[in-house]
């Protein structure tokens, strides 16, 4: 019993959580009792709490294997921050720093260090090992080790020939956002967990706000959405270097206070902007995945992709960054054609899996394909967009969220019946032989060079379909793929087959034809904004607040805390969260026990900080009592 009084006093005293959430209760307590896992929860939804709590319950250290520097740099200030002892051993230190840190963890100096997986068969770290015991080995971003997954690190398959080294195994933890059922089979066979207790969690985000646009000009979109969130901070992900360098310096010469990150900049020069990024210096981040998994900022009000991402996974996840404190955040995928023909060049170069070749290596192109089709249809369905999240990751929904952009708007349901006939027909009567544009050029009777040099205009679908706009054939011919009824093939110039379902359905006629339906969007129930006013503002052209006692207080709260962070020189953030700030302005604590109450305010970090912003909460009180 004691043990279980002190879990929950951990919780309270750093965390400052009066409960545990879904799933970490019943990975902590296997952890405790020696019982290997496998955690599979959403990013934001706790994964650190899950090994951090038996860390500081279990005698010896625990390892923490984590596949960035950015990622265990903050990890360890947060932890520092909050009083627990940590310290990371990765290439970013110098050979000096990291033996005075080998020195100090072999001391017993830290409960919980972290390493990259590079370096867990280095002489020296051995040498630690050996010499040390180690209660708990959890690894983060566990999928990982998975080649079948999508950010496979050949460093992960090195973590089960360190176990062997260890004169005591210790228990282990695998925990990550981002994982099939396949993958999930994957980390528990190469990892070579004993019994693991699997745990997942549901990867539904209820606090975040999905959308798809499939605006012409992205940019002025992009900046349009950021005027009208003046004081957020969040991510804008690109595809390519060349469009990070171009969008931050559009934003920057538009007056935004925007940074970027991409692997062709120098290592001081990422550090420097993601510091200016994580203090707010630089509240916008313009960047490639490289700024990468497990960024943990929790004020990250918004994810915008400039591109579509290569498959569900990497958007789960990078979207993911957006409000990890549990706030409102939004997630909005600026979609364009040009997209997919990019992220094909990326799979067939697949610069990601170079120790890969033969038949292993076409394996994976092939079911990268696969997946960078699931991610087309995610950009063109009408279907509730976190729906069809959940079902790729196999949970089912209610297919109604309200908390989408499809959901959020009305659809009508047509009939397409002579359309997927006239489809279904041009495809089979040209051949099988051509793509996606020639089918659809065909049918609205374009005279482009192809068409004519292939005899396309004497087909006798041509042109049968000219009052049609090319995005809504487009739409139709997707449905049609999404169906069943078409597909297109994985060849480096991909072709529009018709399968079985397809050729059924033309092969019928008259009264035992089905009739074929989808779903359209007409009008959003949202009231539009008038002309000149900005998305996500009112009439005047203020900002909406999704605060319920209004800005101002927030406002206040948060100017504490950034006056409170820069005179510490560390995050906003670590000081307190959004979320935490938001409490305060619906609670305005007037006592200690009623600070304490606050969402994330626990014992240490009241007496660090309580006192200013119980200060300030009583005088926002009084001002609220005049009015």
């Amino acid at each position: 019993m004691k043990q279980q009084q002190d879990k929950y006093d951990i919780l309270k005293t750093y965390y400052g959580y009066d409960t545990f959430r879904d799933g970490q209760e019943e990975l902590i307590d296997c952890l405790l009792n020696g019982q290997d896992v496998c955690g599979i929860m959403p990013t934001g939804a706790g994964k650190s709490v899950c090994y951090q709590v038996p860390a500081l319950l279990l005698p010896h250290v625990t390892l923490v294997v984590s596949p960035l520097i950015s990622l265990m740099k903050d990890q360890v200030r947060a932890l520092n921050q909050m009083g627990v002892h940590a310290a990371y051993l990765n290439s970013s230190l110098s050979w000096n720093q990291y033996k005075k840190a080998l020195a100090y963890a072999k001391k017993g100096r830290y409960k919980i260090i972290y390493v990259a997986p590079e370096r867990l068969l280095t002489e020296d770290f051995l040498d630690f090992a050996a010499s040390t015991p180690i209660s708990l080995l959890a690894v983060d971003e566990a999928h990982c080790v998975s080649q079948w997954g999508q950010d496979f690190r050949p460093s992960y398959l090195k973590i089960p020939e360190f176990v062997c080294t260890l004169p005591i195994r210790p228990v282990i933890g695998a925990f990550t956002a981002t994982a099939t059922r396949e993958v999930r089979e994957d980390i528990i066979r190469m990892l070579e967990l004993s019994d693991p207790h699997v745990a997942v969690t549901g990867f539904d985000r209820k606090n975040l706000y999905f959308e798809v646009r499939h605006d012409k000009d992205k940019y002025r979109s992009i900046r349009d959405y950021l005027l009208a969130h003046p004081d957020s901070s969040g991510v804008i992900y690109c595809a390519t270097r060349k469009n990070v360098e171009e969008v931050c310096d559009r934003l920057l010469a538009d007056g935004f206070r925007a940074t970027r990150y991409h692997a062709g900049l120098s290592d001081e020069e990422r550090r420097a902007n993601q510091e200016a990024f994580t203090y707010d210096d630089a509240p916008i981040m313009v960047a490639t995945n490289a700024f990468g998994m497990g960024i943990d900022k929790s004020n990250v009000r918004f994810v915008l992709h400039y591109n579509m991402p290569k498959n569900m996974e990497s958007y789960y996840q990078e979207a993911g960054r957006a409000g990890r404190d549990g706030a409102k955040a939004d997630c909005i995928l600026f979609y364009s054609g040009q997209d997919v023909i990019t992220n094909q060049f990326f799979i067939e170069q697949d610069r990601d899996n170079e120790e890969l070749t033969g038949e292993a290596l076409e394996e994976v192109r092939r079911q990268d394909r696969e997946r960078l089709k699931k991610m087309t249809f995610y950009c063109h369905t009408t279907d509730c967009l976190r729906d069809y999240m959940l079902r790729y990751f196999g949970e089912f929904g209610s297919n109604y969220c309200g908390n989408c952009s499809n959901c959020l708007n009305t659809f009508e349901t047509i009939d397409i019946t002579e359309l997927a006939n006239d489809l279904i027909g041009c495809i089979l009567t040209s051949g099988m032989r051509f793509g996606v544009n020639v089918i659809l050029d065909t049918l609205r009777g374009s005279k482009n060079e192809k068409v004519l040099r292939f005899g396309l205009d004497s087909n006798r679908y041509y042109a049968t379909h000219a009052q049609d706009t090319i995005v809504f054939l487009r739409q139709v011919l997707n449905y049609l793929v999404l169906t069943d009824y078409l597909v297109v093939t994985d060849d480096q110039f991909p072709i529009v087959k018709v399968k079985e379902k397809g050729l059924s359905f033309y092969a019928e006629s008259g009264e035992f034809r089905p009739v074929l339906t989808m779903k359209a969007a007409r009008k959003t129930t949202q009231t539009p904004a008038k002309a000149g006013q900005l998305p996500g503002t009112d009439k005047s052209g203020r900002k909406r607040s999704s605060l319920h006692t209004g800005s101002d207080p927030f406002e206040a709260l948060r100017r504490l805390r950034t006056e409170i962070a820069r005179a510490q020189h560390i995050p906003p953030y670590l000081v307190f969260s959004d979320k935490s700030l938001e409490s305060m302005c619906v609670l305005l604590p007037q006592t200690k026990n009623e600070m304490l109450a606050v969402h994330g305010v626990g014992e240490l970090k009241y007496q660090k900080y309580g006192e200013q912003f119980l200060a300030l909460c009583q005088k926002l009180a009084g001002e609220s009592e005049e009015f």
